[in-house]
Order: C-alpha cells, then sequence, then structure tokens
C-alpha cells in the first residue's frame, strides 16, 4: 500500500511539471479551492490570480487530491477486508472444527470472556492496528491540510490587503510630489525675500546713523521738537511779513537799509534761536 501512495506522489509531481496550459490550472485550482473551503464551511477569499499564485495553488491541489485519492483508495481497502474478515474467521474456525455451532457453550462463554479483556487491554490484531494507524495518519493530514489551508487564505488576504496599500501609496505619490514641489518653490521665494529685507534693514540702519538717530529718540520727543519748531513759525512769521513789507518802502535808500539790516539782524536773531533749540533738544536727547 505504501507503494501505491508513492507512486500517486510520483504521478502528481510529474502532473505538476507537465501541466497543461494557465487556464486549465486556473480552472482546477477554483474547483480545488471551492471544495476544501467548502468541507471548512468557509467561503473562498477574493485574490488575483498571478501566475506565481497559480503555480503554487496548483501544486498544493495536486498533491493534495494525490494524497486524498491514496488515501480513499487505502480507505476502502480496509472497508473490504473489514466486511470480508468475519465471513474468513468463521471459514477457518469451521476447517478446523471450531465453528461456534459445535462448541460447547461455556468454550463459547470463556472466548466471549476472553475477547473482551483484550478489548478492555486494547489487543488488536494486525490488520485493525494497520486501519487504526492509516485512519490517524488519514486524520493527521486533514488537520494539516486543514491548516494549510487556513494559512492559504490568511496569506492570500495579506497579499490582497498589500496590493491596495501598494496601490494607494502609488496614487498618494503624484499629488505628495506637487505638494513638495509648491513647497520648495515658495521656499526659495521666501529665502529671496528674507535675503531682500535683510538688505534693506542694512540700509535704513546705516541711513539712521547717518542721520545721527539714536534709540534714545522716541516717538513723543520727535512730537514735542515739531510742536515747539510750530511755535517758532509762528513767532517769526511776523518777521517775516514785515521783512517783506519793506519791499515797499519809500525812496529813502538810507533809511530803507537801515531798516532792512534792522530786519535781517532780528531774523538772524531768530534762526540762531531756533537753532539753539534744536541743539539744545537732541544734546538732552543724547
Amino acid at each position: 500500500m505504501s507503494d501505491l501512495i508513492s507512486g500517486v506522489d510520483n504521478l502528481s509531481v510529474t502532473e505538476t511539471k507537465s501541466g497543461g496550459n494557465d487556464a486549465g490550472r486556473i480552472a482546477e485550482v477554483k474547483a480545488w479551492l471551492a471544495s476544501q473551503f467548502d468541507a471548512a464551511g468557509k467561503d473562498v477569499p477574493e485574490f488575483e490570480y498571478t501566475p506565481r499564485n497559480i503555480a503554487h495553488l496548483y501544486n498544493l491541489a495536486t498533491v493534495s487530491q494525490a494524497k486524498t485519492q491514496a488515501a480513499n483508495i487505502v480507505a476502502n481497502d480496509f472497508r473490504q477486508k473489514a466486511v470480508e474478515y468475519p465471513a474468513r474467521i468463521r471459514e477457518i474456525l469451521e476447517n478446523v472444527g471450531l465453528a461456534q455451532e459445535s462448541l460447547p457453550s461455556n468454550v463459547v462463554s470463556s472466548a466471549q470472556v476472553l475477547a473482551n479483556v483484550a478489548n478492555l487491554l486494547n489487543i488488536r490484531d494486525t490488520e485493525l492496528s494497520r486501519k487504526t494507524g492509516v485512519e490517524e495518519k488519514r486524520s493527521k493530514v486533514q488537520k494539516e491540510s486543514k491548516i494549510l489551508l487556513d494559512y492559504t487564505r490568511k496569506a492570500i488576504a495579506r497579499l490582497t490587503y498589500l496590493k491596495r496599500t501598494l496601490t494607494q501609496l502609488e496614487d498618494d505619490v503624484p499629488p505628495c510630489e506637487a505638494q513638495m514641489e509648491n513647497w520648495r518653490t515658495n521656499l526659495a521665494v521666501m529665502a529671496s525675500k528674507e535675503r531682500q529685507y535683510l538688505q534693506q534693514y542694512s540700509n535704513y540702519k546705516s541711513l539712521l546713523n547717518r542721520v545721527g538717530y539714536s534709540q534714545d529718540i522716541s516717538h513723543g520727543m520727535l512730537v514735542e521738537m515739531a510742536e515747539h519748531r510750530q511755535d517758532l513759525e509762528k513767532k517769526t512769521k511776523p518777521i517775516m511779513d514785515t521783512l517783506r513789507s519793506y519791499q515797499d518802502l519809500p525812496p529813502d535808500k538810507a533809511l530803507a537799509t537801515l531798516a532792512i539790516e534792522d530786519k535781517k539782524r532780528q531774523y538772524a536773531d531768530a534762526e540762531k534761536y531756533l537753532e539753539d533749540v534744536l541743539h539744545s533738544a537732541l544734546t538732552t536727547t543724547d
């Protein structure tokens, strides 16, 4: 029987190497997945049938089908032997004169007791032991197949999730690149503006230093000096008006000259007073 299983395994490997076209493989893989997930009471998850996935699943399907076929052959053989076993035992017993009908009742009872003891001690013949071993192996294979199906389902779901994530990231790349390019352009403009403003600040600072500006000069002081200048202008305005009136002086040149000189002196004194006040204000500020 082991030779039969090995032969089936070798056949499955050969069929895997020389399998049909992709469409036939996809159909076989879909049918196999549907049968296996139906047996487990689950639905086949959605995934993309790539050549690599198809090749892997096709190999799994081929190996699984071969092992299932071998297990079915062994199980059918055991069932047939189980059906034939009582008749053969009865025939053997009759040939040696130990048929149950020809045995005394006490012998039958003793044999029954011996069989019960053997069952309690788990003593079986070799055929039954081998059948039990095959059933255990089959159960183990079924468990491993179920675990493999579960891993395959999880792997397919994980692959689908990763592909969806990759597609989303690829879709997000162009907007992000455009945004980065926009930021790069704005950064260059801001750097240029920063250099321009720094240069203007340096120029204004140099200009203020040339005109004697210091941080002690406040807005209030400038307002006060402006008001004082307006007062001086008000005081000098009558003098200026008087001086302009001398344009209409009488023909007496000597008197006109003296009057003009007097007004010029007054005007010079007023200007000097204005300069002294401004100089005093600036000196006090310094």
